[in-house]
């Protein structure tokens, strides 16, 4: 059995490889059950909740074993703290242990940018990054490794942290900048990545022009929101899974109200993979929106990309 960290993922799971291994795997036969929510009491505090993600497909069998822990904060220590187990799908035996924030950071990165490669325009240079998370640096990347991305614009509620962050990517080779002005930084990409925890809007679908690419990735319940009514009605939306539907605020909220209709859904990353979604630009210039709420599609190959390069 082999013990894989995150630095180990990060040798690993390249991006371009990863992106790769997403799309085979969207296209390939994978049983994915329904995730499992338990709630875990705390006394005198807030419950924590115990998350399981199962996948398999012909020749593996995984799980994502996930724990929140509000009460973590106080004690100065993460609130949410994953692993992840890969199984030979014959025999049960256990495989590998994977360190499962590294693994849900990389997967979810190049999900976006596998949707990137099939809905941003093959010419796209400038990024805007909206949040300054553990996620920021990763979408970076790998959209950057799909798109000729020369510069990089970062926005978060905090300044000092997006020049933070700025700065530790301007290594990279990249020209990265910090922008305090929310608007002039979606207004001046040609892909707006957002990773954030907004309850309220923060991209107005008014300050989008065409040819733009939106990628949403932080909101993740129902009570979460990154981009206004707006955004959706201009855009052609794509999602990663029909579940975004029903989990994600950016979507089931408009859809509740008729803002959008399901039949405005244009695909999912399997469609876009197997080439069966219709074109995101038929005339070139449509404004593109890609909404993603997770899937243990992509932490199953993501562990099997892994264990292989072990």
């Amino acid at each position: 059995m082999r013990d894989l960290g995150a630095g180990d993922l990060a040798e690993k799971l390249d991006y371009p490889s990863l992106v790769d291994a997403l799309a085979a795997a969207f296209q390939g036969d994978v049983t994915v059950p329904p995730r499992h929510h338990h709630t875990v009491p705390v006394a005198n505090g807030r419950d924590a909740t115990l998350l399981l993600m199962p996948a398999w497909d012909a020749r593996h069998l995984g799980v994502k074993m996930v724990t929140v822990m509000p009460e973590n904060a106080a004690l100065n220590r993460p609130a949410v703290n994953a692993t992840y187990q890969l199984m030979d799908r014959a025999t049960g035996e256990v495989l590998a242990i994977l360190d499962g924030a590294e693994l849900t950071a990389r997967r979810t990165a190049s999900a976006s940018a596998l949707a990137s490669r099939h809905l941003s325009r093959p010419d796209a240079q400038r990024l805007a990054m909206i949040g300054t998370g553990t996620l920021a640096p990763h979408l970076i990347g790998a959209h950057a490794s799909q798109r000729p991305i020369t510069e990089v614009t970062i926005w978060g509620r905090a300044p000092e942290k997006a020049a933070a962050l700025a700065e530790t990517l301007g290594e990279t080779g990249l020209e990265v900048r910090a922008e305090p002005d929310l608007e002039a930084a979606v207004r001046g990409a040609d892909i707006i990545s957002a990773a954030t925890l907004t309850t309220e809007p923060l991209i107005r679908g008014d300050w989008l022009s065409p040819g733009q690419h939106v990628d949403l990735v932080g909101g993740f319940t129902p009570a979460m929101r990154e981009a206004d009514d707006t955004a959706l009605t201009r855009a052609r939306v794509y999602v990663d899974t029909e579940d975004a539907l029903v989990t994600a605020g950016d979507l089931c909220e408009p859809l509740e109200r008729g803002v959008i209709a399901e039949s405005d859904i244009l695909g999912t990353l399997f469609t876009l993979a197997d080439g069966t979604a219709p074109p995101p630009r038929p005339s070139g210039g449509e404004i593109t929106l890609f909404k993603s709420a997770g899937t243990a599609i992509e932490d199953l190959a993501a562990a099997v990309l892994a264990y292989e390069r072990a």
